[in-house]
């Protein structure tokens, strides 16, 4: 299995992931890695922080010459902004300094429940670990397990499809056509109509000191059959996807396929109806059972079903507000505006390279349960053998 852990706070000296369970055999690079770390800095309504760091990886194990070697894999990003926090959030005691202490929670935000559950004086203990500042790390990653996912003929892609109730509407063009709108919208999105309405909501919300959220969407092509169990519940894809977008920091929910809407139709508009047709192994596909729909997101009791696997997920607002609500010191139990930290006036264009990536590591991980092995070779003897057998079935 892919197994990882993230350590690090938004104003210390860096951030840092160990990941075990990538085969040897990999190719990987920090180009790579960085391309997804500078997507997830962009998109409109970005901060000051953003212009403050560049963010790059440094690969410190786990990887000879350009290919992993079977041992964890280590990765580290800087933050530029230690220089200006080096005292402020030093380890030594002797810097301690009780006059900076942080005591106004934001409405939104873990920094009262934080607080209260790890019996703290001062918010910053707490908000400088829950801050988004680490899902760059987490970005860094889930590049590791797409480039995993390449060696398969697998992608992953997100864009936002709404942002602020403003609804972007899907053009129909070809995959590479549709990832291109993508790839030079600052919004991440297809529909320039919606993006220009987009823009003037966000700096809307800019000059009145507010936040704005939306819905990402994420899509995986050519993912197998088989990924993924109904024999437990945690071995359930669907739940694992679900539970890895909602760890994402202002994430409040997650959809599959049509999702909720299901809820609202009859069986009989909700199902994918199944069919067969022998020439489509002669065709190259890799299965004679297709579905015309996929209501379903690809995913059918817990277990991938062939068709492209879809997850739409909702990030609030930023709980950080230049017009701040109202809160409670925590040192006086006096009525006070929150405080204020430097922040994102929306952060859901950036929030689709997160969720890419969070998916990614879960379909990597499903991946290796079922074709695992020690080398990318024997994942790939694996892998193709069992695509044989899919033909005959």
């Amino acid at each position: 299995m892919l197994r990882y852990l993230t350590a690090g706070e938004s104003h210390g000296p860096q951030l840092s992931a160990i990941v075990e369970g990538l085969p040897a055999g990999l190719k990987i690079s920090a180009e790579i890695i960085n391309k997804d770390l500078i997507r997830r800095q962009g998109g409109y309504g970005r901060g000051g922080r953003m212009q403050i760091e560049k963010d790059a990886v440094e690969i410190l194990s786990g990887v000879r010459w350009g290919t992993t070697i079977g041992s964890p894999v280590t990765l580290a990003i800087k933050n530029r902004d230690w220089e200006n926090w080096n005292e402020k959030m030093s380890a030594r005691e002797e810097s301690r300094d009780d006059s900076i202490r942080v005591t106004r929670s934001r409405p939104g935000h873990a920094d009262l429940a934080g607080v209260m559950k790890y019996n703290q004086k001062d918010v910053r203990n707490i908000l400088e670990r829950s801050s988004a500042r680490e899902t760059a790390i987490r970005v860094a990653v889930g590049a590791l397990a797409k480039s995993f996912l390449a060696e398969f003929g697998i992608a992953v892609y997100g864009y936002v499809s709404e942002l602020g109730g403003i609804v972007a509407v899907r053009p129909d063009v070809s995959l590479a056509a549709l990832q291109e709108l993508i790839a030079t919208s600052e919004f991440y999105t297809f529909d320039a109509s919606a993006e220009n309405r987009m823009k003037a909501l966000v700096d809307n919300a800019r000059e009145g000191g507010d936040s704005v959220g939306g819905i990402v969407e994420v899509t995986v092509t050519n993912a197998p059959v088989g990924l993924g169990s109904h024999v437990q519940w945690d071995r359930k894809i669907d739940a694992r996807l679900a539970m890895a977008v909602m760890s994402i920091q202002a994430f409040k929910g997650v959809e599959i396929g049509m999702g909720f809407e299901a809820a609202r139709r009859p069986g009989s508009q909700v199902h994918d109806e199944i069919y067969y047709d022998s020439v489509r192994l002669t065709q190259g596909e890799r299965l004679g059972y297709y579905r015309k729909t996929n209501n379903a997101g690809g995913i059918e009791g817990g277990i991938t079903n062939g068709e492209d696997i879809v997850i739409r997920a909702a990030m609030k607002p930023i709980p950080t507000l230049y017009k701040p609500l109202m809160s409670v010191d925590i040192a006086s139990r006096e009525s006070v505006e929150a405080t204020v930290e430097r922040s994102d006036v929306c952060a859901v264009p950036a929030a689709t390279v997160v969720a890419e990536s969070v998916v990614a590591i879960e379909i990597v991980n499903a991946f290796l349960e079922k074709f695992g092995g020690d080398s990318i070779a024997e994942i790939h003897r694996n892998y193709e053998a069992y695509l044989e057998y899919l033909k005959e079935i």
